[in-house]
């Protein structure tokens, strides 16, 4: 893949496969990959049914080239660098939903989630131009919480009236909401 292609097939082991590129597509792919009620296993083999329009007729043992290649694809067509430290996590495709579709829809000139179609790597390309905005001030805001830097006096007020968005939630599998439903009714009880 390069730069100036939009990809509607991916080779795997020398066979192409035509795969989903919607850019709802993968973002439901993402979701999938981030699901805490599967395991990873799990994760990843609906994550390639959903890419691969015929995943099927994937011989089992090409499983991890068509995994990597689908990871390259979700990258914006670069491999991702092996033995790099994960990046602290400071968005969320679901909980930032709102504030990425307001900075891609201005940079696109247009209501992206309106289009019937829209590869993933033209919505990556609005998306990395998204300048100043709601989400370049939360994005902020996290990356200088999580390295415990001092706040600015704006973004201490901006944090103290929009935290709910700021802060990152934690995606509960079922088993643990249940648990944590199951704790609060015990707490609410003691009252």
């Amino acid at each position: 893949m390069n730069g100036w292609d939009l990809p509607e097939v991916v080779t795997v082991d020398g066979t192409p496969y035509r795969v989903n590129t919607d850019f709802r597509d993968v973002l439901d792919i993402i979701d999938h990959l981030t699901d805490p009620n599967d395991s990873e296993m799990e994760r990843w083999y609906i994550a390639m049914a959903l890419f691969y329009e015929d995943f099927a007729s994937i011989p089992e043992g090409d499983y991890s080239e068509a995994m990597t290649k689908l990871a390259e694809f979700i990258e914006g067509g670069q491999l991702p660098p092996q033995n790099r430290k994960p990046p602290r996590r400071l968005m969320d495709w679901q909980q930032d939903a709102s504030m990425i579709a307001s900075g891609v829809n201005k940079v696109a000139g247009c209501d992206v989630r309106s289009l019937p179609y829209l590869h993933w790597f033209t919505f990556l390309a609005y998306f990395s131009a998204v300048g100043e905005g709601p989400l370049s001030t939360v994005v902020s805001i996290r990356n200088k919480l999580q390295n415990h830097k001092p706040l600015d006096k704006w973004e201490r007020e901006y944090y103290r009236d929009h935290r709910s968005e700021v802060d990152l939630r934690e995606r509960l599998s079922d088993a643990e909401l249940a648990e944590k439903r199951r704790l609060e009714e015990l707490l609410d009880g003691r009252k």
